[in-house]
């Protein structure tokens, strides 16, 4: 017979969220933490303003688009009125995205939309390597300039229409680079065509900012890319936050879907 879950009267069980917690304490919370981290890494690059809680970590890297500026929720969210703290962070003017592993409450009252519930994906380490797609090169982002070219394709590929115009530097600052966050370009024919993002945290490795343009999609460039993050580690099981169309995809490379997230946005008055 399995242990009783029932604990004596002088002690108590965790709630998984504390924060003094061990992040190894579940997979559902190193994978939190490292969605938490991955904007952090990103402001520092760029020196811009960014903040952790005991309750949620956020980052303004940017004036505008949906996606520009996550924050992720660090516990349950049990009083929307602690979504004023994220004001002193990111202006009311100003979109981001609102992460949580938990449903929330009714966010539209605080100005929120809500885009779904998306699911968190995982893949375990397994033996073999990375596939190699005919006519695809995968190389590892190690120069500004390299810096600049992902840039481009990922709003292009995405697509991100609303960070139009983009300048060099306005998503990836030359500071990311030799820290916990690394980025590949898939090349077809020689020429750019996709784009993929890995940030290690956590024990984990979180896979970011995938994108291919659309003159490459079906040759495996976005697949390349997406193998080259997801074994950025290959000690270190992957995660991601998927959306419906694309699980297919993750599935075949093994991902599995362990639950579902929820996901706000706010549009801010500069994101039209």
């Amino acid at each position: 017979m399995a242990e009783s879950i029932v604990p004596p009267p002088d002690e108590h069980l965790t709630d998984g969220w504390e924060p003094d917690l061990p992040a190894d304490d579940t997979l559902v919370r190193r994978a939190v933490l490292v969605h938490a981290s991955w904007p952090l890494d990103l402001a520092t690059a760029l020196d811009r303003p960014h903040r952790r809680t005991d309750r949620w970590a956020g980052a303004h890297l940017g004036d505008r688009g949906a996606l520009t500026n996550p924050v992720v929720l660090l516990q349950p969210l049990d009083d929307p009125g602690l979504l004023v703290e994220v004001d002193d962070v990111i202006p009311p003017s100003v979109p981001y995205l609102l992460l949580s592993a938990w449903p929330t409450p009714d966010l539209t009252g605080q100005g929120l939309v809500l885009l779904g519930h998306p699911p968190l994906m995982v893949r375990f380490p397994s033996p073999g390597g990375m596939p190699k797609p005919e006519g695809v090169e995968v190389r590892e982002v190690r120069t500004d300039a390299e810096l600049a070219i992902a840039e481009r394709v990922l709003v292009d590929g995405y697509p991100m229409p609303d960070l139009e115009p983009l300048s060099p530097g306005d998503l990836f600052a030359p500071g990311i680079l030799g820290g916990p966050t690394r980025l590949w370009l898939g090349y077809a024919d020689g020429e750019p065509a996709s784009v993929a993002a890995a940030h290690v945290h956590a024990g984990l490795v979180l896979v970011e900012y995938v994108a291919a343009l659309a003159s490459a999609r079906g040759r495996g460039a976005g697949a390349g890319v997406t193998w080259a993050a997801t074994l950025a580690d290959p000690s270190l099981p992957a995660v991601l936050v998927a959306s419906d169309d694309g699980r297919p995809v993750y599935e075949h490379m093994g991902y599995v879907a362990i639950e579902r997230w929820t996901a706000w946005l706010r549009p801010g008055t500069t994101s039209t």
